[in-house]
């Protein structure tokens, strides 16, 4: 490329009379071409505008962008513009040299206005009777771009413009004004976003950053501000060959570019590559997760325009294992109309969401996450609520001892009954809360419901993390939710009792870096405190045995002694979940159909192995114990109206699967009454686990129906 041409990069000199001097030059060279204007129209109108202290800039905003854990790219937030300001040293000198060439060939010599140019375009306004001819330098076009709201083409408007610009170039050298022009100049609208600044256009016209640009991509970029819509090269190549050939031009014969380097270069096509960095979403569902919850903090201005880098809590490594074990642990599953899966799982320390998985579902479904938007009814894993309430109350579960015989009809508070049956038959004997827990017997926590008062359950729930609406009913005690709950509620619930007793709101941001450098950290949430540490310890040690002597027995374990959790299944076997954790992580595990009230089998032998595999390769070895609190809580046995006096418990001799449960006509009008939990006592256990039934198009048969809301 031939030797640049030498220019002087300097700030001009204004002498103090320039308010009179300006305005008078404009003056002379209007009178030069046409006999004259009313200078002391001009003059008044010149010295009128605000100073630029006064003004706020026109928001250009920047786009804001959503990365990975370990910052790769997964989208950026969609607006009505794409910008990305690029520091001087980043625009690379061929452009700024064909925008200079085209735009304004004098910019390094004149000061903030070119009177040449003023005379030139004068006597052609004058002759169309408007202003129809541009004269305006780089430093009043980037005035125009950042100071002139809806700018109107009169006279009146380009005095006030080249008043704002002689005020800038006395703040600013010529490159800080070129740099400046070069993010905020339009160039273009492309399938309804308009490309603000050189880095947009360069990504959207050409799939590269604008350091990489060649000499005729370059031209192209520097002929499109001057009339973004008409250069447009995806509306009209042939306009925007004409006009980058212009550009080439007039760079040769300013210097810029040898003869041979013009020749060569206007025999090129355009080489349009078109780009999708600002449309393509890698990771749909996380994307949305992250962009609402970005809303709710900053709000919808903020995040489309304040160019924000939010960095999502989402850990690739853990978020791929999650994704194979529902896609290969799932012994249920299949598309197009089978049970689908969700898992989601939680930092039980920060509250951060580590994973989030779905299997697919039907064809139409393919925007939709069963791990965060998929509100199902939570079978037995909602006892957990009620258990924790009678910890919170004082209530002893080792000395608490209810008669487990199935079916039972309670009085309910106010008037009425409610028939609660367990899982298989009639079921019988007395249990300690222990043992109710480990067997998920639906009659013994139906009445521990009463006793400590469905309010209080949907207040624990509630502090744990419970967002969806509870109707503080008895029957969601035992799994009977109004509409459910999602696998990443039921997830950050648990995660309460695995930090022992602090809640901490779910989030997918782990940090939002602004523009200015400010950064605010969301994993330093110190969370709420709503159990006391002897309190969630209690809780975790009952559901510690869920898992080595429970209804999780035999599918749940992940080689941690430090390992608690609760099975769940709805009314039907329509529901199977389990959810649990271990100090590191905190995961629910929901399978069903998507759907429909169809059968799907039960917690334990159906969500219990994609727990296991995703927890047993997540912690990978990693087995910290539950941290052992200073004192734990003073509590007794319950002396209600429902307890017995104890004494036998069943669970020592008999071994209990989950079985269904049907609600009877009592329980109808107190709750939803989907969903419950419950396992009735068999003889001898068998050597090996039962294997989950095998999926076939239409539903498998369920147990025979006891009663109930759901089997466990």
């Amino acid at each position: 490329m031939a030797t640049r041409v030498r220019r002087r990069r300097r700030k001009p000199h204004h002498p103090i009379w320039h308010k009179i001097a300006i305005p008078l030059g404009i003056i002379a060279a209007l009178v030069m071409v046409a006999g004259g204007i009313a200078a002391a129209w001009a003059i008044n109108i010149y010295n009128s505008a605000p100073p630029l202290s006064r003004l706020k800039p026109v928001q250009k905003g920047r786009s804001s962008a959503i990365y990975a854990a370990d910052g790769s790219l997964i989208g950026f937030i969609r607006s009505e513009n794409v910008r990305q300001p690029l520091p001087e040293k980043s625009q690379p000198q061929v452009l700024r040299d064909a925008t200079i060439a085209i735009e304004d060939k004098n910019f390094y010599e004149h000061g903030a206005l070119d009177y040449e140019g003023i005379a030139r375009a004068a006597w052609k306004d004058l002759e169309a009777g408007s202003a129809v001819q541009g004269a305006s330098t780089i430093t009043q076009q980037l005035v125009r771009n950042l100071y002139i709201h809806n700018p109107e083409n009169t006279l009146k408007r380009k005095l006030i413009e080249a008043s704002l610009a002689v005020e800038l170039e006395e703040a600013h050298d010529k490159d800080w004004i070129l740099t400046q022009y070069l993010n905020s100049a339009p160039y273009g609208t492309v399938e309804g976003q308009t490309a603000v600044g050189a880095e947009a256009a360069s990504q959207t016209y050409f799939s590269k950053p604008a350091k990489d640009l060649n000499l005729t991509e370059a031209a192209l970029l520097a002929g499109l501000p001057q009339a973004p819509s008409e250069y447009n090269p995806f509306l009209d190549p042939k306009a925007a060959l004409k006009r980058r050939n212009e550009v080439l031009l007039v760079m040769n014969d300013q210097g810029y570019i040898t003869g041979d380097e013009f020749r060569d270069a206007r025999t090129h096509g355009l080489g349009l590559n078109p780009g999708d960095k600002y449309q393509v979403i890698k990771d749909p569902f996380l994307f949305d997760l992250v962009q609402n919850e970005l809303i709710e903090e900053y709000g919808i201005n903020t995040v489309r325009k304040g160019g924000l880098k939010a960095y999502t809590t989402i850990d690739p490594d853990l978020q791929s294992k999650a994704e194979y074990a529902v896609e290969n642990y799932c012994s249920v599953c299949y598309p197009e109309g089978g049970p689908v899966a969700g898992l989601a799982s939680v930092n039980p320390r920060n509250g951060a969401i580590v994973a989030l998985a779905s299997t697919e579902g039907f064809a139409d479904e393919n925007q939709f996450n069963y791990a965060w938007q998929a509100r199902r009814q939570p079978g037995s894993s909602f006892k957990t609520f009620v258990l924790t309430t009678a910890v919170k109350q004082g209530v002893d579960p080792a000395s608490t001892y209810y008669d487990g015989t199935s079916p039972k009809t309670l009085e309910i508070p106010g008037g009425g009954t409610w028939t609660v049956n367990n899982s298989e038959g009639e079921g019988g004997g007395t249990y300690n809360l222990e043992s109710a827990t480990w067997d998920s017997v639906n009659v013994v926590f139906a009445q521990l419901d009463l006793d400590v008062g469905p309010e209080n359950v949907t207040e624990t729930a509630q502090e744990m993390g419970i967002e969806s609406p509870l109707q503080s009913v008895p029957a969601e005690g035992i799994g009977g939710l109004g509409i459910g709950v999602t696998p990443l509620e039921m997830a950050d619930a648990y995660a309460t009792l695995a930090s022992g007793g602090i809640h901490h709101d779910p989030t997918a941001v782990s940090k939002v870096e602004f523009p200015d450098g400010k950064v605010d950290d969301f994993e330093k949430d110190s969370g709420e405190r709503v159990l006391t540490p002897g309190q969630a310890y209690e809780v975790t040690r009952i559901l510690e045995g869920v898992i080595t002597q429970g209804t999780g027995a035999g599918y749940t374990s992940i080689g941690c002694t430090d390992a608690a959790g609760k099975t769940g299944t709805s009314e039907e076997l329509s529901d199977a979940w389990f959810v649990g954790f271990t100090p590191l992580f905190s995961t629910a595990v929901w399978v069903g159909h998507p759907t429909s009230r169809e059968y799907t089998g039960f917690g334990g032998p159906t969500a219990g192995p994609i727990w296991a595999n995703y927890m047993s390769e997540a912690v990978a070895g990693d087995c910290p114990s539950f941290e052992t609190p200073n004192s734990l809580p003073e509590l007794e046995g319950l002396d209600s109206e429902h307890t017995s006096s104890g004494g036998y418990n069943s669970y020592e001799e008999e071994e209990t699967y989950e079985g269904e449960e049907e609600e009877s006509e009592d329980s109808k009008g107190k709750g939803k009454g989907g969903d419950e939990g419950g396992e009735e006592n068999t003889p001898e256990p068998e050597p090996t686990p039962e294997p989950t039934p095998t999926p076939a198009p239409s539903p498998t048969p369920a147990p025979p129906a006891g009663g109930g809301i759901s089997p466990g």
